[in-house]
């Protein structure tokens, strides 16, 4: 098996997150995870133990991510692995009838959560001159569809961010901005309905996914990938 190594991720506590942290678990990777929901983060740690961690925490609370960040170096070191998954998706509508405070929420997360991430993660993986950053984006961060505009702008920032960071890392680090695919969750519910249970499933999909995550390093640095097969 490959060397162990340290994978912070958030939005743990289900969808994509949670498959995630228990295959990478199962390879013998120690996974740190994040989530919203405490008791999900307690049947997580409940499940999977030490040396895995997962805290509740909320991504859009900028002190309070800092606070996680140094814990979890203090206790860790910085990732080998950053992988930021936690998002938001709008209720299907046209733009004009989505309240202001349900864009806010959806913007809060899906880009200045990812943002409060690497702020107080990224100094130390530079530090070490080495880790890779993956920050999810979505086939609707290169694409369009109606009813999802909020979402397809956050995730459009998605690249463009996680592009530009790319130009700033050492040449032995990478930030890529990733397409997951189309899975069977909770968020995908909310836009197909009952179609989206002809899709893969988050747990089928970790199978494929994360040694995919494995196998990424310093060459993939600022290329727009995607989940082979999704």
């Amino acid at each position: 098996m490959s060397k162990s190594r340290s994978i912070v991720v958030t939005g743990v506590t289900r969808g994509l997150g949670r498959a995630m942290a228990i295959k990478f678990a199962g390879l013998g990777h120690t996974v740190i995870g994040c989530g919203r929901s405490r008791a999900a983060i307690d049947t997580l740690n409940t499940e999977l133990g030490a040396p895995h961690r997962f805290d509740a925490l909320d991504v859009t609370q900028d002190a309070d991510v800092a606070t996680w960040a140094e814990s979890v170096i203090k206790d860790f070191g910085p990732p080998d692995l950053l992988l930021n998954n936690a998002a938001l998706i709008n209720e299907v509508t046209p733009l004009w009838q989505i309240s202001a405070q349900d864009f806010d929420a959806l913007i809060d997360v899906n880009i200045k959560g990812v943002t409060n991430v690497i702020r107080h993660f990224v100094p130390f993986m530079i530090e070490q001159q080495s880790g890779v950053i993956v920050n999810f984006s979505s086939g609707w961060g290169r694409s369009t569809d109606a009813g999802v505009a909020p979402y397809c702008a956050s995730k459009w920032a998605i690249e463009g961010l996680t592009r530009s960071l790319a130009q700033e890392l050492p040449k032995t680090m990478a930030a890529i901005p990733l397409n997951p695919g189309i899975i069977d969750t909770d968020m995908l519910k909310l836009c197909f309905g009952d179609e989206a249970q002809h899709y893969p499933s988050a747990e089928r999909w970790s199978e494929t996914a994360v040694p995919f995550l494995l196998e990424l390093s310093a060459r993939d640095n600022g290329t727009p990938l995607s989940v082979p097969g999704y």
